[in-house]
This record gives structure tokens, sequence and C-alpha cells, in this order.
């Protein structure tokens, strides 16, 4: 009974894996370099917010998705209670800081698709620019919202079997040059 505690499963391996990755790629220099993005606890917060919601949308049309984001949801929320409880945030305050970040991701979820649906671009730039550039729109806004859309449009082609197994993959946002994010901003709607 007691080794079950122990035993690690193929899916929590794999949700391990997805929510890696995506603090992985939010800790890009590039961002920080390159797009604006203040190299900040909050900034650093607000980009893994991102790429969770990114991954969530990508699961969202897959019937049997469901559990597979709510255990990196459920990652993310005690990755964040163990982050606050390592930066000093005492017992008592943890759960309203808990709460504060609870309600950052599911309003910048929400602003997230309202963004990505739309078929004007300047949406996506512009809650962009809120929720993560503090309010600076201009080129650094323009080419996270690029980043964005590249990095949808890759969630999109990969494979349901792929992402259930762990195996998830952002574009590297250092390497795209101008050219391939004008071309992927063009074909995406």
């Amino acid at each position: 009974m007691i080794f079950q505690l122990f035993r690690h499963t193929r899916q929590d391996q794999s949700i391990t894996s997805l929510y890696g990755t995506i603090v992985a790629q939010a800790r890009m220099p590039a961002f920080y370099q390159s797009f604006g993005v203040p190299d900040t606890a909050n900034g650093r917060l607000d980009m893994i917010l991102l790429h969770v919601v990114l991954l969530l949308r990508r699961l969202e049309p897959e019937p049997a998705a469901g559990p597979l984001g709510q255990a990196v949801f459920d990652l993310f929320c005690r990755d964040m209670d163990g982050n606050l409880r390592e930066m000093g945030v005492g017992d008592l305050a943890v759960p309203r800081a808990m709460q504060r970040i609870g309600e950052a991701f599911f309003g910048r979820q929400a602003a997230y698709r309202a963004a990505l649906d739309e078929h004007d671009p300047h949406a996506l730039i512009t809650v962009l620019a809120r929720n993560v550039l503090d309010g600076r729109q201009g080129a650094e806004a323009e080419r996270l919202a690029s980043y964005v859309r590249a990095a949808v449009q890759d969630l999109a082609a990969q494979d349901i079997v792929e992402l259930r197994a762990g195996k998830l993959g952002f574009p590297d946002p250092a390497n795209l040059d101008a050219q391939s994010w004008k071309q992927r901003h063009d074909a995406c709607p």
C-alpha cells in the first residue's frame, strides 16, 4: 500500500514532461531580451500562464484529452504553490496568493481565447501588451503576437497521441526570422 505513493505512472511522466516543456519554453531568454517581457517573477508567471493556456486550447477539441488538460493545470497550481512557499510567502498568505494566480489564469485564458478567435490581428497584440508587456504596445507586442500565432499553428499540427505521451513542442522564438514571422502571421486566421 505505501509503495503506491512512490510509483510513477506513465501518465504522471507525460504530465510532468508537458509541464516541464511549458516552463522551459517560458524561460527562453529571447522572450526577455528581444520581446520585452519583463524579467521579473510576474513576467515569468505571465509566460507560463500564456503557454499553459495555449496547450489547454489545443487539447480542448479532443474529447478524451480533458483529464490530461486538468492534470497539467493541477500541476501548474502545485508548482505555483511551491514557488510561493520557496519565495517566503507565509502559510496563511499562500491561499490568497493562489486565488490571485487563479484569477489571473482564468482572466488571461478568456482574453487570449477571445483574441485568438478574433479576425482582427490587433486584438491579440492589445491583449498581450496589456497582460504581458505592462501595457507597452509596438514592435515587441507585435512580435510576441506573431510568436503566439506560430505556437498555435505548431500546436495544431501536433498529434494528440504524441501530446498524451508528453511530447510537446513550441517554436523557438530566437530562431524565427522576420520573414518567417510574417509568413506565419499571414497564414494564421
